[in-house]
């Protein structure tokens, strides 16, 4: 199964085929602790200043010594740059100069993606309660969505779920009474002390941890990961243009002859026609999947 850490790589590899520009990679040559403040590199060649990304930590560095292949860290700021955070790092990390495409930025736009698919790509659970005769009206999870289904165990031995007929939702419940926004009231008769479960969705989950698993830690399939790759890739292409604007070289002029400079909004549109095609599809599957059952409410 994919990890976050897969599709990092996924949304950089789609990406790098389309830029003209070469990073510089090296690697740590003695590992580092989250206060560092200069790099131990394995080779003199590569070196540069400015920014560097080690693993999820981008760094700023202000100078370098080939004789030794150190890098000095800007003091105050060099460490946990431009808003990630300072951590230790590992012998052999690897080490990359003025990164294209850092990593912080390539999980934000994939974790945006997530969240952006909501509600047509969602994540389901269910949620379970013991029925009291006395009570028709119980909360629910403030993560759910909407209800797809409930049922109760049924008596004996049969191990039978059957379905409940007549329930209501109700999306702002009263948070005292509660101690939730969401509650469903059951107008069906069911044997007290038998356990009901409700069958929900809820917006997918956003991914941490470079190891979080894709589809468990999100709640969607497996099969929705090219949707979020495809979504990332798209927020990303278009700052390519940015970074051109203002270049006046001969180089730049050479490059722009054959390469416009709203090429990358071009390519930013591809990924976007991609991106919207097979979110209908995963959309297409999801309702066929998780049909809403045919209810009373009252």
């Amino acid at each position: 199964m994919a990890t976050l850490n897969d599709m990092i790589d996924e949304v950089r590899q789609s990406l790098s085929g389309y830029t003209l520009k070469q990073e510089r990679i090296n690697y740590l040559n003695t590992a580092i602790n989250s206060s560092a403040t200069s790099l131990q590199l394995g080779m003199g060649t590569n070196l540069a200043k400015g920014v560097v990304e080690v693993d999820d930590e981008l760094m700023y560095a202000v100078s370098f010594n080939t004789q030794n292949n150190t890098v000095q860290l800007a003091p105050g700021f060099g460490r946990g740059y431009d808003g990630t955070t300072a951590s230790a790092h590992s012998q052999y990390a690897k080490v990359i100069f003025s990164p294209t495409f850092p990593r912080n930025a390539v999980k934000r736009a994939i974790n945006d993606t997530i969240v952006a698919t909501f509600p047509k790509l969602f994540a389901t659970d269910t949620y379970t309660f013991s029925y009291n005769a006395a009570t028709n009206t119980y909360a629910l999870p403030d993560d759910l969505d909407n209800l797809i289904e409930i049922t109760w165990s049924s008596l004996g031995s049969s191990k039978e779920w059957i379905p409940v007929k007549r329930w209501r939702l109700d999306k702002n419940a009263n948070l005292a009474a509660f101690n939730s926004r969401k509650s469903v009231t059951i107008y069906d008769a069911i044997a007290p002390g038998r356990t009901v479960q409700v069958r929900h969705t809820m917006p997918p989950i956003k991914l941490d941890n470079g190891t979080d698993d894709f589809s468990l830690v999100s709640g969607l399939p497996e099969s929705c990961r090219d949707v979020i790759t495809w979504g990332a890739a798209y927020r990303l292409a278009a700052y390519q243009d940015a970074g051109r604007i203002g270049q006046t070289s001969p180089e730049a002029d050479l490059i722009d002859t054959k390469v416009p400079t709203n090429a990358s909004q071009g390519l930013s549109r591809f990924f976007f026609s991609n991106y919207q095609l097979r979110l209908e599809e995963e959309a297409g599957k999801l309702l066929d999947e998780n049909p809403v059952r045919l209810h009373y409410t009252n």
